[in-house]
């Protein structure tokens, strides 16, 4: 019996299974693949799952704010119930350290201003009252810590800092994924998993489904790569990448897990910090623990790999590099001698701004390059890509004339040409997980 589908998505993370919901919304027969066991069990399940909403221009804020009143709505926007729990939002606030890099966050708060999102400035001396553990001098730029300036003041005090008490965080993102697959599912879709694709078949220059490695082939008119770290694979695959001048690559990183200062109670009292001055962003963990990633800072060595399935899983240096960074803003944070935390993979474009486009073959489509940062976006994402899909196939020329589509919450209009393939490097991104 011939298999065959309306759409064909290559992914069931988090974008993935969004996209795929909104698809099956459309009334079209989906199929999610993915190579995994479950839903989110790839670099989803790594997210630190951070919603925020400070951007340097007001479309990055729109999208985020957008995003955001999706996760605040989260049982309305499934429409079902997933028999294994609901994820919650958990809303900590965002503290975010003015710095010579970010132009002192001028342009975050004349974006924050435009859209209309509250904040609040914090002298240097006045944010203790928000978290009585920060050090308010400043270390920056960052540097390693075989560098003799590392951990010594490099200013009385830093600039000052904003607090955007609408941020947040998702309880378990991994889940977040199971409750949309359980979301497309009720509206009819598929989702398969252990299922590795192997060709992206095609004729005329028109996708025609895709081949999996146990021989099995499965036929739709429209393809959408959303293969998270494995993605150049999947383009190499169908062909398109070298028409494409916007690139993506797998980026290992490390986020560190520790303990917060004794007798302080961080889940309920602690906060997201995005700090360049030490080049690490954190924020509350379960169990008064907190969460640290790196900010990538000019001084760190990128590690890019060649095979998504086989890398260094251990820690190293860098683990220990980003606490000690983090412990010169927060004080008496302490350092195990044993690390834990999560080591997994980004999928990177050139200038860190994902794809979400069509390519050069007809039919395929790419959501990809979403780095670390379009988590609290991925249901904006499935519109987008909904949208995106069904202007092209009805025949609209998206590279000459961009989709737009109008944002449900925020009533803006989103010009999807931004995310094209085809751009040239966006010299305004910050290179790093900020987007």
């Amino acid at each position: 019996m011939e298999k065959k589908y309306d759409v064909i998505i290559i992914g069931a993370g988090i974008i993935g299974a969004c996209t795929g919901f909104e698809m099956a919304k459309k009334g079209l027969t989906v199929l999610n693949v993915d190579k995994l066991p479950e839903a989110g069990y790839g670099s989803t399940s790594g997210s630190c799952a951070i919603i925020r909403l400070h951007y340097s221009t007001p479309d990055g804020v729109a999208m985020a704010r957008e995003g955001y009143y999706y996760w605040l709505d989260w049982p309305k926007y499934l429409g079902t119930v997933d028999e294994t729990g609901l994820v919650k939002y958990i809303n900590t606030g965002a503290l975010v350290i003015k710095t010579e890099k970010n132009h002192y966050l001028k342009k975050v708060m004349a974006s924050l201003d435009e859209l209309c999102v509250p904040y609040r400035e914090y002298a240097p001396q006045e944010l203790l009252e928000l978290l009585p553990l920060l050090d308010a001098r400043g270390f920056g730029p960052p540097v390693l810590p075989g560098d003799e300036r590392f951990g010594k003041p490099t200013r009385d005090k830093i600039e000052g800092a904003i607090y955007v008490p609408e941020s947040g965080l998702i309880s378990d993102p991994k889940q977040s994924a199971h409750n949309v697959q359980r979301a497309a599912e009720a509206l009819g879709a598929t989702f398969m998993f252990n299922a590795q694709v192997t060709e992206i078949r095609q004729r005329n220059n028109r996708v025609t489904g895709i081949t999996l490695k146990d021989g099995m082939e499965i036929n739709a008119p429209v393809v959408i790569n959303v293969a998270g770290p494995h993605s150049f694979q999947i383009n190499r695959m169908a062909g398109v990448e070298e028409k494409m001048n916007i690139k993506t690559r797998p980026l290992r990183q490390e986020v560190c897990h520790v303990p917060a200062p004794e007798g302080f109670d961080y889940n309920n009292l602690g906060t997201i910090i995005s700090d360049g001055d030490v080049g690490c962003y954190s924020r509350p963990e379960i169990g008064n623990n907190i969460l640290i990633g790196s900010e990538d800072p000019e001084c760190d060595t990128l590690e890019y790999i060649e095979d998504p399935d086989h890398y260094n899983t251990d820690f190293t240096d860098q683990w220990t590099t980003q606490v000690m960074r983090t412990a010169q803003r927060i004080k008496d944070l302490r350092i195990p001698n044993r690390p834990s935390g999560i080591v997994d993979l980004y999928d990177c474009t050139d200038d860190w701004i994902p794809i979400y486009d069509k390519s050069s073959l007809d039919g395929f489509y790419m959501a990809v390059g979403t780095s670390g940062n379009q988590f609290k976006n991925s249901p904006v994402v499935g519109v987008l890509m909904a949208e995106l899909v069904q202007a092209v196939e009805k025949g609209h020329d998206h590279d000459k004339d961009p989709v737009r589509f109008t944002m449900r919450y925020t009533k803006r209009t989103c010009n999807i040409g931004f995310y094209s393939r085809l751009r040239k490097i966006n010299p305004n991104s910050s290179f790093s997980v900020i987007g």
